[in-house]
């Protein structure tokens, strides 16, 4: 993950593939099961306009599915780090979008485009998952699971979610397709670096607009 190695990204297809793993993984986000490597990453850079690219700020989003539970691999590259100290025993932090973060979005029913999943990660192992409706948002309790990596000498840090299927959708059905939408946010102060996989184009920062995620569609092996 050397940023001499590593290009400017490409502007993004608007279609991830979570790869179908025959069994569970084990989470480890310092060495990765091999499994990951059957899942095409989704690959940004850029900002939540689209402008701006920055290699030495790329993420690497990877996903993986069996019936029970779907996966997520973020693998960032990073200038600064600006994180909390604090969070509850079980590692969640609310407000952790206030610091450096991944974020997942995920909507398994579009014909609900106003409700969806918002899964966050940071460099140091806190997460925190979300309900979000029309009316707000509310604590999702899924149930993840979650790894994270961190290097400080190498810029870089990585963080892996196992999510129960069940708390995205009643019924999985692997023929459908998804919306969803991947981010990162760092930096201490403003302007931060809001970066988007699907671009919000919206006058200021904002990730939720659901109009402009990107589909997931889910491979059989």
């Amino acid at each position: 993950m050397s940023p001499e190695k590593t290009p400017i990204c490409s502007a993004p297809a608007d279609t991830v593939i979570a790869g179908r793993v025959s069994q569970e993984i084990s989470l480890d986000a310092s060495h990765p099961a091999a499994e990951w490597q059957a899942a095409t990453p989704a690959v940004f850079c850029r900002d939540w306009r689209g402008g701006n690219a920055d290699a030495t700020r790329r993420t690497e989003v990877r996903v993986l599915w069996t019936p029970a539970t779907l996966y997520l691999r973020f693998e960032c590259r990073y200038r600064e780090l600006f994180v909390f100290e604090d969070s509850d025993p079980s590692g969640r932090r609310d407000q952790l979008w206030e610091r450096d973060v991944a974020e997942a979005f995920l909507q398994p029913d579009p014909a609900r485009p106003g409700c969806y999943k918002e899964f966050e990660a940071s460099p140091n192992g806190m997460w925190v998952d979300l309900d979000i409706l029309p009316e707000g948002r509310r604590d999702l309790g899924s149930g993840s699971r979650h790894s994270a990596w961190l290097d400080r000498e190498e810029h870089a840090w990585a963080a892996e979610l196992a999510i129960p299927m069940r708390a995205l959708t009643p019924k999985f059905e692997p023929t459908a397709v998804w919306r969803a939408n991947f981010y990162r946010v760092e930096g201490q102060f403003e302007p931060r670096f809001y970066s988007a996989w699907q671009p919000t184009n919206t006058p200021r920062p904002n990730f939720h607009v659901p109009a402009a995620f990107g589909k997931l569609r889910f491979a059989e092996p």
